[in-house]
């Protein structure tokens, strides 16, 4: 049993598997962080084979190790770090040609790289054979191990390669160029141990010194102008790629087969005309089961919450408690979290729906699909892809915008994407759309939806057209097989976020629910019999001529949308404390909450004017810090806040003052 900890680097392309791979390695005892200097997630897993413990790192998925976006920078600069031991490159087979570029350049940092050959089943289902014995040998006699992460199969057979071959050194040179390329890499190599001394990436730097690469240049600044007589980039890509056909002529045999069931599937899901009507027509599907699902599983969450709130009032009134820890434990804690938590089913079913269709590889088309739209307003296509993601959360979604190469690109998409509706924003449109449109709930939040993402785009046009014009974009982006969505893979991704949520009911909503209760239930001389005396009703009370034109020109909505700004579901929870509704979600409780918004007139138009409100005005607290932490600018920040409450508020006025015209 060795003491050593060995440090593994998981490397490979999107889409490669390399995800389920490490999670199907480590299972629960992962650790999450942020590169140093940077905010790109991190994720650590440690494992056991017999005796010896291995730290796996997951790195960013990248195609090469030419840093362009910020993920590609991270992935390199990390495998590049003294303490990775071993780089675990985990590939397609089924897409063998496509992932060994990035192979061929692990090789030349000499480091000890461990082939995984994942989804070796889907290589087997179409009938293609890869010649593993040929292949290592092609590879410079590197480990070749099989497996499949789906399956879970030659998992220990990988974990041996890395334990045996993690010191062994690596001098051969897999890929040879032409005789001048060599010649040059040579001379570069010898003045770089002139300048620097024996280095472990000698042959690396040099061979991207001859790209022209400008990270490369910059970290070392030798003289190699007599060597530079043209660009060598593209020369030594198609030497590359000349490589890994022979290797691939080979290695694969029957791979005619390989694409046939996706390029089907395809052709309706990519259609030039259809692909687009397909996707608003899925996810109008996952808000079906979204409202079905979650609405009958909800009942069950309604009915517990009843007897909680029930079993917690006659007990404090058994032991005599006070009446204003009663009324803080029942009508602020309880009644608040309780009524968020009744939503669970809904968030629950939404990222399952979300998770299958991330698995399944349908994501990677909806930003092929949408990139001719996105084209028009100065956008690639793959900026839609953080947008998607805000359907469930805008933190992860404005994160996720750093795979964007240009920061201008960058923050346009962040910019937009809290226009997408998160799952924070579903119990109000639950609630709202149950109470007010009985009959059409589903379609009325669905419609939300639309209009968040029609905003989205009538702003990135206006954008376009305020600033300077972007760059054209090419969109790059790879269209994975589809496969069947795996059940570990889509159990960890749905704990994830339901954790989350969790986690915010715990916290989040747990505080503003008491200071909510605090703020309806005291005044400057102490705790107020009447609500109307408290600091709330004052608050409220000078927002009322503010959003009065608005159909929303009652103090309690005023506060309801305040305390919005911790969380979006605390809107829900605060009309419950508001308005006295233990179980707001329940049919008493959406009876009850109708009944005290009727006093003041009231009704569905008011109902839409406030969710298109809340659709669209200032993000959560969350989402701000990780937007200024994202641009590393208050003033970009300060800008976006401003911008989004002003555009809630005229969204509002349209939709209340038009309405209120034609009904």
């Amino acid at each position: 049993m060795s003491d050593q900890i060995i440090q593994v680097a998981f490397v490979g392309n999107p889409n490669c598997g390399k995800t389920t791979l490490f999670n199907a390695l480590t299972g629960s005892n992962l650790k999450v962080a942020n590169w140093p200097g940077v905010t790109v997630e991190k994720k650590e897993g440690l494992t056991d084979y017999k005796g010896q413990k291995m730290n796996l790192v997951d790195t960013p998925g990248i195609y090469s190790l030419t840093s362009y976006s910020l993920e590609e920078k991270v992935t390199r600069n990390c495998v590049m770090e003294d303490n990775i031991d071993v780089i675990v490159n985990v590939v397609d087979a089924s897409s063998l040609e496509r992932n060994l570029y990035l192979t061929m350049q692990l090789l030349e940092l000499g480091k000890p790289v461990i082939l995984a050959m994942n989804m070796m089943d889907i290589v087997k289902e179409r009938g293609m054979e890869i010649d593993t014995h040929r292949l290592p040998e092609m590879l410079g006699d590197i480990p070749v191990v099989p497996v499949s992460a789906r399956k879970r199969t030659g998992l220990p057979v990988l974990l041996h390669a890395v334990k045996h071959h993690y010191q062994e050194p690596v001098e051969k040179k897999v890929v040879r160029y032409s005789d001048e390329l060599e010649e040059k890499i040579a001379a570069i190599e010898e003045r770089l141990r002139q300048k620097e001394g024996a280095q472990q990436f000698t042959r690396f730097t040099a061979v991207k010194l001859l790209e022209n690469d400008e990270v490369t240049k910059e970290k070392h600044p030798i003289e190699i102008s007599d060597l530079m007589d043209k660009n060598y980039e593209k020369e030594i890509i198609n030497q590359k790629y000349d490589y890994i056909e022979e290797v691939v002529e080979e290695t694969l045999f029957h791979k005619g087969q390989k694409e046939e069931k996706t390029d089907r599937v395809d052709q309706i899901l990519t259609h030039s005309f259809w692909g687009v009507p397909v996707f608003f027509g899925i996810m109008a599907l996952v808000f079906f089961f979204t409202f079905t699902i979650g609405d009958f599983l909800k009942g069950y969450f309604e009915v517990a919450l009843d007897w909680l709130i029930g079993a917690t009032a006659t007990g404090m009134e058994a032991i005599h408690a006070a009446n204003w820890l009663t009324s803080l434990v029942v009508d602020g804690i309880i009644s608040g979290v309780g009524g968020i938590l009744t939503f669970l089913p809904n968030i629950f079913i939404l990222f399952v729906a979300l998770g299958i269709l991330e698995d399944s590889g349908y994501m990677a088309r909806v930003a092929y699909v949408m990139d001719g739209i996105m084209g028009k307003v100065g956008l690639s296509g793959k900026a839609f892809l953080p947008m998607v993601l805000g359907f469930g959360c805008t933190v992860p979604a404005v994160m996720a915008a750093r795979t964007l190469e240009s920061d201008t690109d960058r923050k346009k998409t962040i910019f937009l994407t809290p226009f997408m509706s998160c799952s924070a924003r579903l119990p109000i449109y639950v609630l709202f759309s149950q109470i007010f449109f009985p009959n059409s709930a589903m379609l009325v939040a669905y419609s939300l939806y639309v209009i968040g993402l029609f905003m989205a785009i009538v702003i990135a046009v206006i954008i376009g057209h305020v600033t300077e014009k972007s760059h054209n974009h090419n969109l790059l982006i790879e269209l994975p097989e589809y496969k069947l969505p795996n059940f570990r893979t889509i159990r960890m991704y749905v704990w994830d976020k339901v954790k989350d949520y969790l986690s915010k009911a715990g916290t989040t909503i747990f505080i503003a629910s008491i200071v909510i209760w605090f703020i309806l239930n005291f005044n400057t001389s102490g705790m107020v019999d009447n609500v109307s005396h408290s600091f709330g009703a004052v608050l409220g009370h000078w927002m009322e001529p503010i959003l009065a034109p608005l159909g929303l020109g009652t103090w309690q909505i005023g506060v309801a949308l305040i305390s919005g700004l911790s969380a979006k579901e605390v809107v829900v929870s605060s009309f419950s404390v508001l308005f006295g509704v233990n179980n707001v979600n329940s049919v008493a409780g959406m009876g009850a909450l109708s009944a005290g918004l009727a006093q003041y007139g009231f009704g569905p138009l008011n109902a839409y004017a406030l969710m298109v409100f809340c659709l669209l005005y200032t993000p959560c607290v969350a989402t701000i810090a990780t937007i200024k932490k994202e641009t590393n600018s208050w003033k970009f920040t300060g800008i976006m806040i401003v911008f989004q409450l002003l555009l809630a508020y005229a969204a509002s006025l349209l939709v209340y003052q038009v309405g209120s015209l034609l009904l």
